[in-house]
């Protein structure tokens, strides 16, 4: 179905300056990590002595519990979930937001990512197994991150005015929605599949968190995916501790800081600035900031505030309150699960190289970091483009401008006269020396006659190209055309297009293909081209 080309990640500008040293070894990074993620990183951290007290017990009954809020768990997720209480089994995690029917393809990349990395780690360390994370980020507020995907070149978009967690949007308001998303697509098998999956996701499930939930569970629960809430009671019991040396003793914006301040004098551009309290406070319909203002703790935008006695004793019987923000929540994931691997995009891992000395200060286990695979989907129709125009895939990474002087150059369309002005350069500079030698004051006026016939020469250059780019209108719109289907609104395909104008067009195949072929220890840029014939 698609042959897989590569090119380097320098090349096709998928990964950060940051991530990109860090995968290259760069030896000045190397304090801010512990193992390198290849096997033989993955060896030394199953050399440790993980997770020695953990309560895998209570892990696996939570877990358990959250699979039961949906109908469609698989058994091989169940069965997962049950291995969790032995002490060889560890999990590999990713984390996204809820966005809705996936948002951009990336989601489902990162989901075969992690996936694909618990199998490999149980082919390479048989003694042990691997329980595939995705961990929701269902208390995120930021709305207009989720509320919508891209389509056909179309946004299918929720509006909604509910506010607080998204996960706890009610997903009712979707109806609209799904009946513009049917009229969409149109009346074919993977239609209608699609249509369907829309509509059990989020008009048969009440909020957002258990549609994702449902919605995950059908497209990789036969791959035995875990699903994780962190928006739990029980989980955040477990963090008590954590929440109150955050919000008192401001444990982690000192080494943050300390780590930012170094990264940054290395020339690096840091992803998250830490706050003197990373966390907010939690209830429905709210989610907001939590600041010291004199003696009072001020849920910032509100008129609730605390004492600090009354915020330790919320935190003590109530911690489900408190909700971790970018900075403390990869604490709280590695604090509840077994956890020896994040697997993530570029943004992500630059602000989790910002984190390990907050980690070493807390004696919680730094995970290896990951890289999700990147893929750039390459049909038919544009190969055939690409290969009438005699360029390659990988040209596409190139500036827009820099394609068309290529293709100008390659079929002789670029007019030049350099030579000529070169010639013309030297006459002037021949006529400049006689007349000067008859009147020294004359060589001002007549260097501007040269620059004024060179700029007549460039005048007629442009001209000239001109015509010839009309010429080639047809060939110049197709690059455009390329370009604009590989890098939509200039936005890389897997961070714009949705997962469902490919699955209409190849159905379940494709997800079969990005299975069989995402490798989680190969560090590039893939380019899965429709295999034509």
């Amino acid at each position: 179905m698609f042959k897989v080309e590569t090119i380097d990640l320098k090349t096709s500008g998928s990964i950060n300056p940051l991530v990109l040293d860090y995968l290259d070894r760069k030896e000045s990074l190397k304090s801010f990590y512990n193992h390198y993620p290849d096997r033989k990183g993955f060896s030394e951290i199953l050399n440790e002595n993980l997770f020695t007290n953990f309560d895998r017990n209570s892990l696996s009954e939570i877990l358990l519990k959250q699979s039961l809020l949906v109908n469609n768990t698989s058994s091989f997720s169940l069965k997962k979930i049950e291995s969790l209480k032995q002490k060889n089994v560890f999990t590999v995690t990713t984390g996204h937001q809820l966005c809705i029917f996936t948002g951009p393809l990336y989601f489902i990349y990162k989901i075969f990512s992690t996936i694909n990395l618990a199998e490999e780690l149980k082919k390479e360390f048989p003694d042990f197994d691997f329980v595939p994370v995705y961990w929701m980020a269902s208390e995120d507020h930021d709305f207009e991150e989720v509320n919508h995907f891209n389509l056909f070149g179309k946004v299918f978009n929720w509006e909604s005015k509910q506010t607080g967690a998204v996960g706890d949007f009610k997903t009712d308001e979707l109806n609209d929605l799904s009946t513009i998303l049917k009229e969409s697509l149109g009346s074919t098998e993977n239609a209608e599949f699609l249509s369907k999956l829309f509509e059990k996701t989020y008009l048969k499930n009440t909020n957002l968190k258990d549609a994702t939930r449902f919605l995950a569970n059908e497209l990789f629960g036969a791959y035995g995916l875990v699903i994780v809430d962190g928006h739990d009671v029980q989980f955040k019991h477990q963090i008590k501790e954590i929440l109150d040396q955050e919000i008192f003793k401001n444990i982690s914006i000192e080494k943050v800081k300390e780590s930012t301040d170094a990264l940054n004098k290395m020339g690096y551009a840091t992803q998250v600035n830490p706050r003197e309290i990373n966390c907010f406070y939690l209830e429905n319909n709210l989610r907001a900031r939590i600041e010291k203002v004199g003696d009072k703790f001020q849920v910032l935008g509100t008129d609730i505030s605390f004492t600090e006695t009354e915020l330790k004793t919320l935190i003590n019987k109530h911690p489900e309150k408190f909700s971790p923000n970018v900075v403390l929540r990869p604490i709280y994931q590695q604090i509840i699960l077994p956890n020896i691997a994040y697997v993530g995009g570029p943004g992500e891992l630059a602000y989790w190289l910002q984190y390990k000395k907050m980690f070493d200060a807390l004696n919680v286990l730094f995970p290896i970091l990951i890289p999700r695979n990147f893929i750039t989907i390459i049909d038919s129709g544009i190969k055939n483009k690409i290969d009438k125009l005699n360029f390659r895939p990988a040209d596409f990474f190139k500036d827009i401008q820099e394609l068309i002087t290529e293709f100008q150059l390659k079929t002789n369309n670029v007019f030049e006269l350099e030579k000529e002005k070169e010639e013309v350069t030297k006459l002037y500079t021949h006529i400049i020396e006689k007349v000067t030698l008859v009147d020294k004051t004359l060589n001002a006026a007549s260097l501007a006659e040269l620059q004024k016939t060179i700029n007549g020469l460039d005048l007629l250059i442009t001209k000239a190209n001109k015509a010839l780019k009309q010429r080639s209108e047809t060939e110049l719109n197709q690059i455009t055309a390329v370009k604009q289907k590989l890098f939509p609104n200039s936005i890389p395909q897997e961070r714009f297009d949705n997962f469902s104008g490919l699955y209409l067009k190849y159905g379940i195949s494709f997800f079969k293909a990005l299975k069989e072929k995402i490798q989680p220890f190969e560090l590039n840029h893939k380019l899965f081209i429709e295999n034509i014939g």
